[in-house]
């Protein structure tokens, strides 16, 4: 079993930044990729970045340039740096992993952004 746990969402103004984070406990040993996914309100739910255990990255191309994901194994934590943050970009975001244990999503944090 893995458990994740979101934090850092909130009300931030267009143009604004926030950093979350996703500390992965249990097995986190057995992840081997790790990703943030968003639904927003009436829309299916999507990739937003994904981040192997080498360090290879992808982005959704609405995020490209304003997002960066990152993580730090020693601190089985993943993070998402959002830049430049739009309207569009509302949403609740969710952590995952995979690995040979299984995938594993977090509980969800919002993010809202609004003026």
């Amino acid at each position: 079993q893995v458990q994740l746990v979101e934090s850092g969402g909130g009300l931030v103004q267009p143009g604004g930044s926030l950093r979350l984070s996703c500390a992965a406990s249990g097995s986190s040993f057995s992840i081997n990729a790790m990703a943030w996914y968003r639904q927003a309100p009436g829309k299916q739910r999507e990739l937003v970045a994904r981040i192997t255990s080498g360090g290879g990255t992808n982005y959704a191309d609405s995020v490209k340039g304003r997002f960066t994901i990152s993580r730090d194994n020693a601190k089985n934590t993943l993070y998402l740096q959002m830049n430049s943050l739009k309207p569009e970009d509302t949403a609740v975001y969710y952590c995952y992993s995979e690995g040979w244990k299984g995938t594993y999503w977090g509980q969800g944090t919002q993010v809202t952004v609004s003026s």
